[in-house]
């Protein structure tokens, strides 16, 4: 769902940024989530800004460059769960879209649209845009 608001944004805004925060457990960087939300905001958009920094103090702390341009930071720290902000910005004017997962039953309503759904579906459904018809 996240990743369909940031796509409808993403025309309006010339600047973006993804901050992905998961558990220490979690071993990829960045999220799957993460870089599905950049792809859609960069099918949506085209091209957003360049990166205005000139100089890099310490390596890494601009995060990864993703499609469009779009910066892409991974947090890893014990304490959380799943979490996900997406940072646009235009001449004056910001909007921050945040999802936050405390527990992970809060997965579990996703999970049982799925399970409902499965046989209607053939084929491989990504995400729960398409189950919620977004």
């Amino acid at each position: 769902m996240k990743e369909r608001f940031a796509e409808l944004a993403a025309p309006w805004f010339e600047s973006a940024e993804i901050i992905e925060l998961h558990h220490d457990a979690k071993v990829d960087a960045p999220s799957g989530t993460a870089m599905m939300t950049a792809q859609r905001m960069a099918a949506a958009q085209g091209q957003f800004g360049d990166d205005p920094t000139k100089k890099v103090v310490l390596e890494g702390a601009r995060g990864g460059a993703g499609p469009s341009g779009i910066r892409v930071h991974s947090v890893r720290l014990r304490g959380l769960v799943a979490h996900q902000e997406v940072l646009l910005g235009t001449t004056g004017q910001s909007l921050t879209i945040r999802h936050d997962s405390y527990d992970r039953t809060s997965f579990m309503p996703g999970v049982l649209l799925a399970v409902r759904q499965v046989q209607a579906r053939p084929g491989v459904t990504v995400g729960l845009d398409a189950l919620l018809e977004l």
